[in-house]
């Protein structure tokens, strides 16, 4: 008892410092056994007093509890892109959390089309959802949830939150996201291959987190799958090489630099000081952070 209670009280307290925890740290929707400590996309950020979770890929409910966060916390998720590794779990999220004692609205920020997945996800677990309000006395579910169009700036409490379209095509509605609040400020990339306009975008942040992708991981890669030709061209078009985010980071002036959404992030022959060499190569030379999940970057 005395032990879930100091646990509690941590997570209060942690609240309170400013923080990123790179809960999911997986490029792309499959899970492998050659990988199992690493998980989809999502990330958690703690600033100004507020909790804002980035992505809900596969596996970011068990990561969010791994993290010591109560579920029934959530109060703003933000989702950068409609590919399944970055909103797959958003609808099991919010029912588990519904399900853990979950009372106080949340809302979620995304792009157009999320709210036809949010009514869908209702619809599909509609048996379940009115079973446990009318036999548990539930509180009604889809009420706690409120879906908003993602916008060029919106606040977040205390936090100003910029976006900008990057460079992840087919999709275009694709995000970067900013955070500033109290002198600080927190970049995250989105998916996304670079672009003119990010680097001004991420100027001077205390923290920027980038997607990355090592080139003869991702040959290694292709060559084990049928698609290989057709995802090879995915890749290269719409992710950014570890080189290049060195590059960018150097670029934008950024105080710290964390790589996630590894692509590939099961190859053995690449290893942590691969990914550092190659941001190293594109001339950054400040600390820099090798995502794995859990990972958690005090800024």
């Amino acid at each position: 008892m005395y032990f879930m209670y100091f646990m509690y009280f941590m997570s209060l307290q942690d609240i309170e410092k400013d923080r990123v925890i790179l809960l999911g740290t997986k490029g792309g929707p499959a899970v492998y056994p050659a990988s199992p400590d690493r998980m989809p996309t999502s990330s958690l950020l703690c600033m100004a007093g507020e909790q804002v979770l980035i992505d809900c890929g596969l596996g970011v409910a068990g990561r969010l509890v791994k993290a010591g966060v109560d579920l029934k916390s959530l109060a703003t998720i933000v989702i950068t892109h409609l590919h399944s590794d970055h909103y797959l779990e958003l609808g099991p999220l919010l029912h588990t959390a519904w399900t853990a004692g979950l009372r106080t609205p949340v809302r979620v920020i995304g792009p157009d089309g999320l709210a036809d997945y949010w009514r869908a996800f209702l619809q599909s677990m509609a048996f379940d959802i009115e079973l446990r309000i009318r036999d548990e006395g539930r509180p009604p579910f889809d009420g706690l949830v409120s879906i908003e169009v993602i916008g060029e700036l919106q606040s977040i409490g205390g936090i100003s939150m910029m976006t900008c379209r990057n460079n992840h095509p087919p999709i275009k509605d694709s995000f970067a996201l900013r955070f500033d609040a109290d002198g600080k400020s927190v970049a995250f990339s989105g998916d996304t291959a670079p672009f003119a306009g990010f680097i001004d975008f991420a100027k001077d942040a205390d923290l920027l987190v980038h997607e990355a992708m090592i080139a003869e991981g991702v040959d290694r890669l292709v060559a084990r799958v049928a698609n290989g030709e057709r995802l090879k061209q995915h890749l290269e078009a719409s992710h950014t090489d570890a080189t290049d985010v060195g590059r960018i980071a150097r670029q934008a002036n950024v105080k710290q630099l964390a790589l996630h959404h590894l692509v590939p992030s099961d190859d053995p022959l690449i290893i942590e000081q691969t990914w550092k060499a190659g941001v190293q190569e594109g001339g950054y030379d400040r600390p820099l952070h090798v995502g794995r999940d859990l990972l958690e970057i005090v800024f």
